[in-house]
């Protein structure tokens, strides 16, 4: 369930990020770093795609994942939760990549992009657990 919390916490944050870059709202409220420089960068999209949307879309999923392998059916399945740690890395390595962009290329910091980097930390960090309890759980 720490899960789910974390990525609906990151849905808030990647869609808040997302409606700035579609226009929809007028200046990003930073008080660190310069996330205006970072979301209109070139890097700010990805495929053809706000990157920020790929976030809402990414944290979607981890929260749906996370809903599901709590219902009874999946409560103590390490299938369930190999796929939540294998889409949590996922999120983690891409989540590194735009630290690295930010750091290394735009030369700024976004603070949403950072507590979005924190939320996907601790979203695999989680994961890591839950998968290796539950697949201690299943070994009896």
């Amino acid at each position: 369930m720490i899960v789910a919390a974390l990525s609906l916490a990151g849905i808030f944050v990647a869609l808040y990020l997302l409606l700035y870059k579609l226009g929809l709202i007028g200046a990003l409220s930073c008080s660190v770093g310069s996330c205006e420089t970072v979301n209109s960068s070139r890097w700010a999209t990805f495929l053809g795609l706000p990157v920020a949307g790929w976030g809402v879309a990414w944290y979607v999923g981890m929260f749906v994942l996370a809903l599901v392998s709590t219902g009874e059916k999946f409560a103590q399945s390490s299938l369930i939760s190999l796929i939540l740690l294998l889409v949590a890395a996922t999120g983690l390595v891409f989540s590194l990549y735009l630290t690295y962009i930010e750091l290394f290329r735009i030369h700024a910091i976004c603070q949403w992009c950072v507590v979005s980097a924190i939320l996907v930390t601790i979203i695999f960090l989680v994961s890591v657990s839950e998968y290796r309890e539950r697949k201690a759980g299943s070994e009896y």
